[in-house]
């Protein structure tokens, strides 16, 4: 079950597990009354300096009818405005005592075992309560090379997805972990239950990711605008109408395996939103596990290895189809 393409960015192999947060922000739909300066109008409604209503003026947040228009266009009867006004974000993230599983640290590497349901690092709706948080209680001494927002994020995965990552401690060790990335040298296995029956022992799949043209919040499999992503999967396990797999990232794009698999026609059982609308299995999370992690440790040269087993929730679904 083999589908190829080549990208049309061939040169970009940069692994991107960060993913591009759209930001948040309030919209609001008034009118103003008819001959007023539209920046002027604005500025009365919104309370807002001029300047800062200029400033939306000139990103095109603020629509007249749905359009985009300057600040010296003059109200006309029955014009709609809509001002979309972006929620400011924290400067920095703040440490949380949150707990953490922690499976290994030293003075350049923690490796730590992430629960389904925990956000990687701040972003828009989760500003508070995410893994980095809980880090910077942990210990104050994180890489900076990806800002204060991202402290020693080297690699992510999804809110919904549970597993292993490692964070730098120092730039060097970013560097490093960044540069093996980068040269896919480093090994990150996944644990999955797909949709459907997969009746190939094995399977890569070779196809593009980029944003969705039609939902800016999703990932899809497209030919522009859009990297090369491998996903190298093999059967485990199979059932009635669902498939146990291991997953090996090549690559490692925004939402990789979960738009690769739908691609396929088999979506991760329980992912919000590549899967199925209906949820057959009343599951509020995916059941993908970032089960294996191996690196080159940024100082000694030594290869650490890292295996951990699947969350309860995970482990009890997988019994259920054994025993049916």
């Amino acid at each position: 079950m083999e589908k190829v393409f080549e990208s049309e960015q061939v040169n970009d192999e940069i692994d991107e597990e960060i993913n591009e947060a759209i930001n948040e922000a309030e919209t609001l739909e008034f009118e103003l009354s008819e001959g007023l300066r539209l920046d002027v109008g604005v500025t009365n409604v919104l309370g807002k300096s001029r300047s800062f209503v200029q400033d939306l003026i000139a990103k095109e947040c603020i629509k007249v009818n749905g359009l985009s228009k300057k600040g010296n266009y003059k109200i006309r009867k029955g014009d709609r405005i809509e001002a979309t006004i972006p929620i400011p974000r924290p400067a920095a993230a703040e440490p949380e005592n949150i707990p953490l599983d922690i499976l290994y640290e030293d003075d350049d590497v923690l490796v730590v075992n992430k629960p389904q349901g925990m956000v990687v690092h701040p972003a828009p709706g989760a500003w508070t309560g995410t893994l980095v948080n809980a880090l910077l209680f942990h210990c104050r001494n994180l890489s900076g090379i990806n800002g204060v927002l991202r402290p020693g994020i080297v690699h992510r995965i999804d809110k919904d997805t549970s597993g292993i990552l490692v964070v730098a401690k120092n730039d060097e060790a970013h560097q490093s972990l960044a540069a093996q990335l980068k040269e896919h040298s480093m090994e990150r296995f996944y644990l999955a239950v797909a949709h459907g029956v997969i009746h190939e022992p094995s399977g890569t799949v070779n196809a593009p990711i980029g944003r969705d043209p039609s939902d800016r919040k999703r990932m899809a499999v497209v030919m522009h605008h859009s990297k090369t992503a491998v996903t190298h999967y093999k059967v485990l396990e199979r059932y009635k109408d669902a498939t146990y797999l291991e997953v090996h990232l090549e690559t490692g794009r925004t939402h990789q395996i979960r738009v690769h698999m739908n691609y396929l026609k088999h979506p991760i059982v329980g992912d919000p939103v590549y899967g199925p609308s209906k949820n057959r299995f009343g599951l509020k999370g995916q059941l993908l596990h970032a089960a294996h992690l191996g690196f080159k440790h940024p100082r000694s040269g030594e290869w650490m290895r890292f295996d951990t087993a699947v969350p309860e929730v995970f482990a009890d679904f997988l019994k259920k189809l054994r025993k049916d």
